[in-house]
């Protein structure tokens, strides 16, 4: 399929005016995050009105990140959880930038979200994005019903490299003896230890995420070219994938990690775990995050919340806890 009208009216646009301002691989790292935050506010919906509560969580190394639970249930009556990880290539985003689609996430369910702002590079290379990761769950299975979150029930979940920290969790989880979630909710998750694949090669100009801007950020991050073997960054790198959690991967036919994303789904599926693969014709990175732009976000937004409340209604087994 063709990419969708309006995705390639906007990028015919965006591409036209490309020459008269700076790539975001030129910027440093403030300058993409102020543009970043921009873009948010032009491209994706205000989110709808609900309950939320700024929270402030210990980190092992004795730093503090912050996080956002948005409240679907009143009060603090125990409700299912998505522990939620943002997008923007371990460099870009926070609370702000995923705001939106954490509330329709949380109302349409319905169930609660907590949202992480783990830290960002360069001020903080690998791993220290994924050990966020952990410590917010750690805090999660230990605190959370404090705060109305059901650890009996959760799901994990994230967009972009937010996939990647949610299905790195789940494994790092079974490796540690623990219980699943009920679903792994991955959003175009970065999968792959190198971008050299043919969708890498074939969308790597004029489709939104482009190739050079992926490189810039996984230089960011990245302390040296050994890191791209580690799972925690390239979860194909794995040498086991199985006895993960039940998995909805959410892809968009014009992303340059569809290749990846695909090969993930297969690993999976290989190693015995239930996938939900879902392949959004004419949709581009990032759509997720696109409601001014096109009317599939909501979609996809309805789909989301229609998985997970059922992950949350028909599996009652213990989570992790």
């Amino acid at each position: 399929m063709a990419l969708h009208p309006d995705l390639q009216a906007f990028l015919e646009l965006a591409n036209a005016q490309a020459s008269s301002r700076p790539r975001m691989s030129q910027m440093t790292a403030a300058q993409a995050r102020a543009a970043y935050d921009n873009a948010t506010l032009a491209l994706d919906l205000p989110g709808d009105d609900l309950p939320t509560e700024d929270l402030d969580l210990p980190t092992r190394d004795g730093a503090r990140i912050r996080a956002r639970l948005y409240r679907a249930a009143p009060g603090h009556t125990a409700a299912p959880c998505l522990l939620f990880f943002h997008g923007g290539g371990y460099v870009l985003g926070g609370l702000d930038s995923h705001d939106s689609l954490c509330r329709s996430l949380a109302l349409g369910t319905p169930c609660n979200v907590l949202a992480i702002d783990y830290r960002l590079a360069p001020e903080h290379r690998f791993p220290t994005a994924f050990l966020d990761a952990e410590d917010a769950l750690a805090w999660l299975l230990e605190h959370g019903g404090r705060h109305g979150l059901d650890a009996q029930r959760l799901a994990i979940g994230g967009d972009s490299v937010g996939g990647t920290l949610a299905t790195a969790l789940c494994i790092a989880a079974r490796d540690a003896g623990m219980p699943q979630p009920l679903l792994q909710l991955l959003l175009y998750p970065c999968t792959a230890a190198q971008q050299d694949s043919d969708s890498h090669a074939r969308l790597a100009t004029g489709h939104l995420l482009e190739g050079d801007t992926l490189a810039w950020m996984f230089g960011q991050y990245l302390r040296s070219d050994a890191d791209r073997q580690d799972w925690r960054f390239a979860p194909l790198q794995a040498s086991d994938l199985g006895r993960l959690a039940l998995t909805l991967m959410v892809l968009a036919e014009y992303d340059p990690l569809i290749d990846e994303g695909k090969r993930y789904a297969e690993r999976l599926q290989a190693a015995g775990v239930a996938v939900d693969l879902q392949i959004y014709a004419g949709m581009v990175h990032d759509f997720a995050r696109l409601g001014a732009l096109t009317e599939e976000t909501e979609v996809l937004r309805d789909r989301l919340c229609k998985a997970l409340a059922h992950a949350f209604q028909a599996a009652r087994s213990p989570a992790l806890a």
